[in-house]
């Protein structure tokens, strides 16, 4: 990975069904990354990119072979409210 790009760390927000509840439930958003990203880097493009407090990184090679970053936010950091930034609430 080239240096610490946002756009090369973070691929996209997954807005599936299991997503949405996550993010509801659990203040945790899910993003596909780059198979290369490491855990401080998403959790440096998240808070650059949202300004939003992280407290914990899940991640997961999927059997499609992308990797997903499930992003547990602080209480202050409402993960609808990133969402809603994102134009997906």
């Amino acid at each position: 990975m080239k240096g610490n790009d946002i756009s090369h760390i973070l691929v996209g927000p997954i807005s599936t069904e299991q997503a949405v509840r996550e993010m509801e439930s659990n203040n945790t958003l899910i993003f596909k990354v780059a198979r290369n990203a490491t855990k401080p880097q998403i959790k440096w493009a998240i808070q650059k990119e949202f300004e939003a407090k992280v407290i914990d990184i899940q991640t997961q090679i999927t059997q499609k072979g992308f990797k997903k970053a499930f992003i547990k936010l602080s209480p202050e950091t409402s993960a609808v409210d990133v969402n809603a930034k994102l134009g997906l609430v």
